[in-house]
């Protein structure tokens, strides 16, 4: 349960980000019990921290919410920072 608190904050801040840029933005996000951290774009999966061992790039995911936006395909997100852990 510890890891979740760590991700809520980040899951938050990245929510507020892509709102402010695209207001009409669904942003919803889940954090799972296993510190699993998803993102999707109109029901499509883009990032997958099992997947990459990371969390995202606030600019990766602007473009791909863009992408979305402008009707462009959109790509999964394959690049990732490994969690930075505040002890």
């Amino acid at each position: 349960a510890g890891m979740q608190l760590w991700y809520e904050p980040r899951y938050r801040e990245l929510a507020r980000v892509v709102k402010n840029e695209f207001p009409h933005a669904d942003v919803s996000g889940f954090v799972g019990r296993q510190g699993n951290f998803e993102i999707e774009i109109n029901g499509q999966l883009i990032f997958s921290k099992l997947e990459t061992g990371g969390f995202p790039y606030e600019d990766d995911v602007m473009n791909a919410v863009q992408n979305a936006v402008d009707g462009k395909p959109v790509e999964k997100i394959t690049k990732s920072r490994a969690p930075c852990v505040i002890m």
